[in-house]
């Protein structure tokens, strides 16, 4: 420990990371950087300078990445397609690459020993941090104080926290955790480890009651180009503000919200609460226009890699040769992915009624039961006949 003279620290001011800083100084007796990135938190980043010079960092990184984090990783996720067992999109998941890229960044700035995360050593969030360091800067010392502590868990951080006259956001009454940034907020310990227990209605930030969202649908269009978002309801928007207007329409039509039980990579199932209202839109749009814009067999085989990718992204492996090399294909899929999708919007439900690109490949004239010139219906005797030819072979010598 004492081979440590500087570290910089992922600063959230959250129960975790509040108490992180003392406990690095009085361990390894070192100079703390503290790090915040503002990646779409809002008013949670009001405060943390002076909380964390006062808690005893040396100084304090707060970076706006919100531009980057929509741009360089929400899109490339939302053209691949990958949604973490079919339920999740993945917002935490997507994030920590980001912020642990510009941490190792400021680490190297600063000429810092050690890197340090909040992270406990049963979640996710260990691995996704400490992959982007070892990919990015396999030198750095990495400290999880969640893995050398003697504190075995919310309440005894809590106590410590008291006893030092740290400031915490977080109360025994009211132990569960979140996680918010410009894709979604999460939520998940305390009383949510209860599969059984419905979360309370005011735990709710980003959307409204379904029950209590207006009785009239809204409809919202989605403009694509090159399965990139670009505008919305006809206004061109940055990739940041198109997310905050989607959100803000999703939300107040209750679309959004996904409770789960997920299987986190270190063995064990977790509970998560989460509020993805612009996302839910975007992945519902974008699919509908992948469908008359990318022909059958690259579509079958793009979802195919959609939950291989959702996987790296899960897992943290977001600097991979694997993910890198599966969106050369994606990007090449995307080419004609340009057009528009209408959704209708209701009381927690997100239905696509209209999709149009000008390079579409749905033709209403072939798909038609009308008489048409293209396709002749007397072909397909021949190509049943031979399409099922292993099936009536296979079953003549099962008789037999």
């Amino acid at each position: 420990m004492s081979k440590i003279k500087k570290v910089v620290l992922a600063y959230s001011g959250g129960l975790d990371t509040s108490i992180m800083i003392t406990w690095l100084k009085e361990n390894y007796g070192c100079e703390v950087i503290a790090y915040a990135a503002d990646v779409g938190q809002e008013e949670e980043l009001k405060g943390l300078k002076q909380k964390a010079i006062k808690t005893g960092a040396s100084k304090i990184y707060i970076e706006d990445l919100t531009e980057e984090f929509a741009k360089d990783f929400i899109f490339p996720m939302i053209k691949s397609g990958a949604v973490y067992e079919g339920q999740y999109l993945l917002g935490t998941s997507i994030a920590r690459p980001l912020i642990a890229k510009r941490q190792v960044e400021i680490a190297i700035k600063e000429k810092a020993d050690a890197v340090a995360h909040g992270a406990t050593g049963k979640g996710n969030d260990q691995v996704r941090f400490e992959l982007t360091f070892k990919a990015l800067a396999p030198d750095l010392k990495i400290i999880a104080p969640w893995r050398e502590w003697e504190l075995k868990g919310r309440e005894e951080e809590i106590d410590y926290a008291n006893k030092r006259n740290i400031p915490i956001p977080v109360s025994k009454s009211k132990p569960y955790s979140s996680d918010r940034n410009l894709w979604h907020i999460s939520y998940e310990g305390g009383v949510l480890e209860d599969p059984w227990f419905e979360p309370k209605e005011d735990m709710f930030i980003l959307t409204v009651d379904p029950a209590k969202a207006p009785n009239k649908p809204e409809y919202v269009e989605v403009e694509f180009k090159k399965g990139e978002p670009i505008s919305v309801n006809g206004k061109k928007l940055s990739p940041v503000s198109l997310i905050k207007e989607l959100n803000k329409i999703g939300g107040r039509n209750g679309v959004g919200r996904t409770d789960i039980v997920e299987n986190r990579l270190v063995g064990m199932k977790s509970r998560g609460v989460y509020e993805t209202p612009g996302g839910t839109i975007l992945y519902a749009a974008h699919q509908a226009l992948e469908s008359i814009t990318i022909d059958r067999d690259t579509h079958h085989m793009k979802q195919s890699i959609a939950i291989r990718y959702s996987e790296l992204v899960y897992n943290g492996q977001w600097y991979s040769p694997l993910r890198e090399s599966l969106d050369a294909f994606i990007n090449e899929t995307q080419k004609n992915v340009t057009g528009f999708v209408r959704l209708k919007l209701y009381k927690g439900n997100c239905t696509v009624v209209g999709r149009k690109a000008s390079r579409s490949l749905y033709d209403p004239q072939l798909a038609s039961f009308e008489k048409e010139e293209v396709y002749n219906q007397k072909d397909a005797e021949g190509f049943i006949n031979l399409f099922g030819l292993p099936m009536k072979v296979s079953a003549k010598v099962n008789r037999k």
